[in-house]
Formats: structure tokens, C-alpha cells, sequence
């Protein structure tokens, strides 16, 4: 794909701790499984260790974060310069005092749910229907089932472009629906988020609740990287238009482009049914736009996030 670079990056950084990997393959680390490689896979340490990574990273090489992959779709052409990807060394969940939780970048929103509700602290179950982890949570203000992350949140933690460990309140974040204006240059690390006192029991069947209605309403056992737009209209919206209602009335529900599907069970989700290419998707769900566009006049938003590069001789347009 591109020069290893590895070695410059050792040298650079000879008290590096994390694990650097040459032309590393991205597609089983998302939820499509598909995809081109990454020039270098950095997976940190820790926070620390982190930081010393971007305090002497020469500021030329082009750098990518990626969390568990669920809402992420990876270009087949790959991603030149160093992707970094959070694991072990940030995903464990602190019960602090006051309700609240402190959560690495890489737990998953499901497992924060839970582990509240063992604790015995409410108003964090809606995590549990988002599909994906507290670092693409904070990046992107996530939300489902009537809460979203800046709902909840006291502040995050990140470490800069500098390697400098920050932290940001909500409104320094400027969260708003399914957005944040969080300098690009972050790389989230932690979360501390903000519940009320409440019996686990209560709690617990309320996650059961939100499992059931995700489990009879979305395609969650297949190759899917969640919801794919954002509805145009923010919660609350009078007569708020939804995405999926939109699709639905392009005719766009069962919609296939090579292997990738518009889900006929929810059709804001596109699948990958089995062997379709990242450019399938991407021009599956670029038809859908199209489509909407052309019926409703609505300019759909991206909610899925996609990296990297086409691959040589791919077209995008529809």
C-alpha cells in the first residue's frame, strides 16, 4: 500500500509502549467487515503513552482514529498515515461518587448501561441503544430512546494534537444533535457522566426494554454499521421529519447496489450481505440520498463516518 514506516516511527519514539503494525487490515475491526488497510495501526498503551505517541508524531504524517467500528465506513482504497485505535488500556468503567461513572474511550455503550445499573444509577440506560463505544459517543453525540450523550455528560477527557491531556465540558464541546465542534485534533480518552440515584432492578429492565425493541426493529445480527443518517429534525421537532420515513417513501427499502442491501426490517440501516464492497455501500447509501432528495427535497446527513481513500479505478458517483 505505502511505505512502511514503522521503523521511523521507533526510532522516533523510543519509549513507545503501544503496538505499531504495517499495512494492518481494517476490515474485520468494523462492523461492515470491509475495507482497505491501514499504512500503520497504533493501538496505545494507555493514556500516557498516548500522549508521548502524539508529542512526537512529526505533525506531516496524516492520523485517523477509529473506535469498536460500528458506525464507521472504511474506504477500500485504505488509510495512508497512522490509525489509532483505543482498546485494553481504555476500557474500564470507574464508579465515582454522586451518581456518576467514569468510562474509557473504548467501552461500549452497552457495558456503561450496565454497569450503572449494577451500581444503582438511572438515566444512563439509553446507551444500551447505541451501538458503538464512549469515544464515537462523545465525538458525535450520540443519543437513542429519548437521551443523548450531552444529556449526561460532566466532561470529557482527550489528549490533543500536542500530546497534551485536556478536558472539555459539554458546552465547550458544542454538543448539539448528533454533532459536536470538538477540535478535529482530539482524541477522546474518558468520559465522566452524571445519573441520578436509582433501584438496579428498576434499572436493569429497562435496559431489557430497549434490547427488546432494538432486537424487533433493527437488523442488529447482520453486517450493518447502525443507523445510517441522521434524521433531519432534532427530537422534540414539531411535526420532526425521520429519516427512515423519508427512505421508505423513495421507495428506497430493499434498494441493492452489488452485495450491500437497504434493510428491509429498518430501512435507515444499510447491510452488507455478504461480499459487498465498501463502494457498494458508500454507493448504495449515495442512491438513497439522491433518491430522498429527488422526492422530498430533504439533503440526508451522513451519520455513518467514512474514512480513507477510494481504491484505484473506483467511481462514487451514482
Amino acid at each position: 500500500m505505502h511505505a512502511d514506516i514503522v521503523p521511523d516511527l521507533k526510532a522516533a519514539m523510543p519509549e513507545l509502549r503501544g503496538r505499531l503494525e504495517a499495512n494492518a487490515d481494517l476490515a474485520p475491526l468494523t462492523w461492515f467487515r470491509v475495507g482497505g488497510p491501514a499504512q500503520v495501526l497504533y493501538v496505545p498503551a494507555d493514556v500516557d503513552d498516548l500522549a508521548y505517541f502524539r508529542a512526537n508524531l512529526n505533525s506531516s504524517i496524516p492520523l485517523t482514529v477509529v473506535g469498536v467500528g460500528s458506525n464507521l465506513l472504511v474506504r477500500d482504497g485504505g488509510i495512508g498515515g497512522v490509525v489509532v485505535r483505543l482498546t485494553r488500556g481504555f476500557n474500564q468503567v470507574e464508579v465515582l461518587d454522586n451518581a456518576r461513572l467514569r468510562a474509557g474511550a473504548a467501552v461500549p455503550d452497552l457495558r456503561v448501561a450496565k454497569a450503572a445499573a449494577e451500581a444503582g444509577i438511572s438515566g444512563l440506560s439509553f446507551f444500551s441503544g447505541i451501538p458503538g463505544a464512549i469515544g464515537g459517543a462523545l465525538r458525535m453525540n450520540a443519543g437513542a430512546y429519548g437521551g443523548e450523550t450531552v444529556d449526561v455528560l460532566v466532561h470529557a477527557e482527550a489528549v490533543d494534537g500536542k500530546g497534551n491531556k485536556v478536558r472539555l465540558t459539554p458546552q465547550e464541546m458544542g454538543m448539539s444533535y448528533r454533532h459536536t465542534e470538538a477540535p478535529a485534533d482530539l482524541i477522546f480518552t474518558h468520559a465522566v457522566l452524571q445519573g441520578e440515584p436509582g433501584e438496579p432492578e428498576t434499572i436493569t429492565a429497562e435496559i431489557a426494554e430497549i434490547s427488546e425493541r432494538r432486537a424487533g426493529s433493527q437488523p442488529i445480527k447482520e453486517r450493518t454499521g447502525g443507523s445510517t443518517f441522521a434524521n433531519p429534525d432534532p427530537p422534540g421537532t414539531p411535526d420532526q421529519r425521520k429519516s427512515w420515513q423519508l427512505i421508505d417513501k423513495a421507495g428506497c427499502r430493499g434498494l441493492v447496489v452489488g452485495d450491500a442491501m437497504v434493510s428491509e426490517m429498518h430501512c435507515n440501516f444499510l447491510i452488507n450481505r455478504g461480499s459487498a464492497s465498501a463502494l457498494d455501500i458508500e454507493r448504495l447509501g449515495e442512491s438513497v440520498r439522491k433518491r430522498v432528495r429527488e422526492t422530498s427535497g430533504v439533503e440526508l446527513r451522513w451519520e455513518i463516518r467514512r474514512i480513507g481513500k477510494l481504491a484505484d479505478g473506483q467511481d462514487l458517483s451514482v
